[in-house]
């Protein structure tokens, strides 16, 4: 009941004047009543009502109307305790709930999660500097695992163990097969006869706006699964190695929006069909996080599969895998566009596929196979997705005369 309701009860409440008194007393005027803050559930003008009844009305009428009030009041009474002692006594709350078994297909997240998690490791390491976590995937049956270099450098340089805890919390000793600082790529392998290797797909044949699945152990969350898209291809990035030769890593890389957070490096990146698309190696971030470590914009990056593919299989074979080069120096310092070569004398590699193309100190490279160049990392990327002994075509110019030039690249030394 509202304060304007309380007031019209308490205006409309009757006089009843006595009639067994032996004289008159004069009528009072009722005061005005105020709104009060009496609680909704207790009623000001009831309590007034039944004040007045009692006060003013003949000896009869009163014992009448207790005996009413007391009759209604005992089965109003007997009502609201009965109701009082169900809700009170009661454990049943009445939750609506459901039963019914979600149908999960074998290509949704679920399912293709189902099927990928057990085939995702956990790879730990801890130096003098500190702890890494990282991830890693079975890509042979006989323990072979691919990850990033980056996850296992430190490690791997101070001489200290390296820890492979696999999804059902099994924990092995790996050994390094062999790293490739140029491509952040890394194979382990750990005693184990029947690992759940992962199919390798296709990473040609990605297109943008497919949909991705990450797995992986983001600050040590083993297991974590994410979702998105492919948001772009061909994306040059380049990432800084911790090693003292401080060599660095040039990706032409898978982009994505599904979370990538540290711990995910070296997990890896599936499609819908659950092959492995990418390896999850590198983040844009605008700030850090937890441990002053960045965290997940949705800008991730993965080294396509058939790049790390054939990286991992020079590992297996040899412990060491090479990357095709053109042979010359670029200048790092020059802001573009194109990529410039170096103004040194040792700037073109004697016999090498740009010195046997004529290609001098100070040529500008403007574009590969029909692709612009924007600065010199641009230019590093782009022959580093490609495979020894292919032939590409360069655009490039010298003063004012631009002119293209067919080059095939050879391995690096």
């Amino acid at each position: 009941m509202s304060d304007d309701e309380i007031t019209s009860a308490e205006e409309s409440t009757p006089r009843v004047e006595v009639v067994t008194a032996p004289e008159s007393t004069p009528e009072a005027e009722t005061p005005q009543s105020t709104p009060t803050q009496t609680p909704w559930w207790v009623s000001d003008a009831s309590s007034s009502v039944s004040t007045s009844l009692t006060t003013l009305a003949p000896a009869k009428r009163v014992i009448q109307v207790t005996w009413y009030i007391a009759l209604a009041m005992s089965l109003i009474a007997g009502v609201v305790g009965a109701l009082i002692g169900k809700t009170a006594f009661d454990n049943s709350t009445n939750l609506i709930t459901s039963n019914k078994v979600i149908d999960r297909a074998p290509d949704s997240i679920a399912g293709i999660a189902a099927r990928v998690s057990p085939s995702v490791v956990e790879i730990d390491s801890t130096t003098s500097s500190g702890s890494d976590t990282g991830s890693g995937f079975f890509i042979a049956k006989n323990g072979y695992i691919m990850t990033n270099n980056h996850v296992i450098e430190a490690a791997y340089l101070a001489k200290a163990k390296i820890t492979v805890k696999l999804s059902n919390s099994n924990e092995y000793t790996a050994t390094v097969v062999g790293r490739d600082t140029s491509y952040d790529l890394a194979v382990l392998k750990i005693d184990v006869s029947d690992a759940p290797a992962l199919v390798l797909g296709n990473s040609d044949n990605v297109q943008v706006g497919d949909p991705v699945i990450a797995i992986g152990s983001p600050l040590g969350l083993q297991g974590t699964v994410t979702s998105g898209i492919i948001s772009a291809k061909n994306r040059p990035v380049t990432t800084s190695s911790d090693n003292t030769a401080g060599e660095s890593s040039f990706i032409d890389a898978l982009q994505t929006d599904a979370a990538i957070n540290p711990g995910n490096s070296g997990g890896p990146l599936v499609d819908a069909t659950g092959a492995v698309i990418g390896v999850n190696s590198a983040i844009a971030s605008l700030g850090t996080t937890i441990d002053g470590q960045p965290g997940s914009i949705g800008l991730g990056f993965a080294i396509p599969i058939n790049q790390a593919k054939t990286q991992a299989d020079q590992l297996i074979k040899t412990g060491t895998s090479h990357h095709p080069i053109v042979g010359m120096s670029l200048d790092s310092s020059f802001p573009g566009p194109g990529a410039k070569i170096a103004d040194t004398a040792s700037a073109i590699l004697p016999g090498g596929p740009a010195a046997k193309a004529g290609l001098q100190p100070g040529d500008i490279i403007l574009a590969i196979d029909g692709q612009d160049i924007s600065v010199a990392d641009d230019l590093i990327v782009a022959i580093r997705s490609h495979a020894i002994g292919d032939t590409v075509t360069l655009k490039y110019q010298r003063g004012s005369v631009i002119k293209s030039v067919q080059v095939t690249l050879v391995a690096s030394q």
